[in-house]
């Protein structure tokens, strides 16, 4: 049974807070195998003027991004600096959303910023590891 929530989530990818200027961010490509869900977060604070932000999962054949390609359904709709600031979008996704027939086995979280630079992050969380505890990314400093 678990006792803490680390013990069956795990980061397993990134895109550290930063002022992001127009264009894609994106995290890792990590393996859809290893985990039974994945939930990404995507935080926005401050949007530059007249700023968007989309958010997108995206699918590949390998870890270095053969055939990359969006993930059906698994984006967010866009945000607007005009919505207000300090906001975030959930995308709740399966390793069976992915085209497997193809050979689609990692994913990837991409949030790109559209006309001005705005304050964003986002984190990839593997849920539910299909091989004993699940391992975090290098760059988290602690569990607690």
């Amino acid at each position: 049974m678990f006792t803490k929530p680390t013990e069956y989530q795990a980061v397993i990818g990134t895109i550290d807070p930063a002022s992001q200027g127009a264009g894609a961010a994106t995290t890792a490509w990590v393996s859809a195998d290893d985990y039974h869900a994945f939930l990404a977060l995507v935080a926005v604070g401050a949007f530059g003027a007249s700023a968007t932000v989309d958010a997108k999962i995206q699918q590949a054949k390998d870890s270095s991004g053969t055939g990359a390609k969006d993930v059906s359904g698994k984006s967010i709709t866009q945000l607007a600096a005009g919505g207000g600031n300090n906001r975030q979008a959930l995308i709740n996704f399966l390793p069976q959303d992915l085209d497997v027939n193809n050979g689609f086995s990692f994913v990837r979280l991409s949030v790109t910023v559209g006309t001005a630079a705005s304050l964003t992050a986002g984190v990839l969380l593997g849920v539910g590891a299909r091989q004993g505890p699940p391992s975090a990314a290098a760059s988290v400093a602690q569990i607690v």
